[in-house]
């Protein structure tokens, strides 16, 4: 019974996570026949040594594809601020609660090519339903730009979108860990006479740190694996490659035009590394289990 998954993992997960650090380290394409490796005359050409990775850190896109990636987690706080206000809400006994849980966790379930299709057409500079509203508002005397075609409102855009499409299952996890903190803390809070701020400030935020470290954990490997929605709303990364992610950087080269399998590979284990990098920081800057309430 352990077998089959055993094999599995080292079929499609070991296997290709070894081999990928080989690929990288070579000129592979998808048209290569592997045999030139025991040949000593196409040896040298097929092993690029370090090449692939000195090519890659003078890449002016790769660069940019890396900074777009980072600029887009600046929508991992705002959401997270913003999922936690409704889980707050959330929480509350009110009339029809249940049913507005229910309208913000339907993005989440959505297909993200759909919603990313729905934003495009928001957006639009011609005919979008944004700009429509700006000139509704300013009585034609201001134009709205075309949102995913301008390199200074591209990224903000899709940020705004992730972030949207993203803050209906953040608080849900946020109100699901409100609803299992400890009711004995609240008691004796209360008896010893406690404000609502102090009991927020004391005892619901510094509960609610291990829940959001797992956020924060999952929001930037996510948002460092985000290809998605850039790669629908702004096929070619956007103007002067604004909008592209390292990851959309990854797939051009591995398959692609350029079809490139080595560089895409080197390019993909740049970006495990500062994954790995981040994790580690961010575990080691948590506070233990046991100086929440410190």
């Amino acid at each position: 019974f352990v077998l089959p998954p055993v094999i599995g993992f080292f079929l499609f997960t070991a296997g290709p996570f070894l081999f990928s650090i080989f690929a990288s380290f070579t000129e592979w394409d998808s048209m290569t026949d592997f045999s030139s490796i025991f040949d000593k005359e196409t040896r040298s050409y097929f092993f690029s040594g370090f090449s692939n990775y000195a090519k890659l850190f003078t890449d002016v896109d790769f660069w940019k594809a890396l900074w777009n990636t980072f600029w887009y987690m600046i929508g991992i706080p705002i959401g997270m601020v913003w999922a936690f206000c409704l889980a707050l809400a959330f929480n509350k006994e009110l009339p029809g609660v249940k049913i507005f849980r229910v309208i913000y966790y339907i993005p989440v379930v959505s297909s993200i090519v759909a919603v990313a299709l729905l934003w495009s057409w928001l957006y639009n500079g011609d005919y979008g339903l944004l700009n429509q509203f700006i000139r509704w508002v300013t009585g034609d005397r201001v134009q709205g730009p075309n949102w995913l075609q301008n390199a200074y409102t591209v990224k903000a855009s899709i940020m705004i979108m992730c972030t949207w499409r993203g803050v209906g299952g953040t608080a849900l996890l946020y109100l699901g860990a409100m609803q299992n903190l400890p009711k004995s803390y609240y008691e004796a809070a209360y008896m010893d006479g406690a404000n609502g701020w102090t009991i927020f400030r004391k005892i619901t935020w510094p509960l609610m740190q291990p829940i959001t470290f797992f956020i924060t954990i999952t929001g930037i490997i996510g948002g460092a694996q985000m290809i998605v929605e850039p790669q629908i709303m702004t096929p070619n990364g956007g103007p002067d490659y604004s909008s592209a992610t390292i990851v959309f950087y990854i797939w051009q080269h591995a398959f692609g035009s350029a079809d490139e399998k080595g560089y895409a590979c080197a390019a993909a284990w740049v970006l495990a590394i500062i994954i790995f990098i981040v994790t580690a920081v961010q575990f080691k800057l948590s506070p233990s289990s046991d100086n929440y309430l410190e």
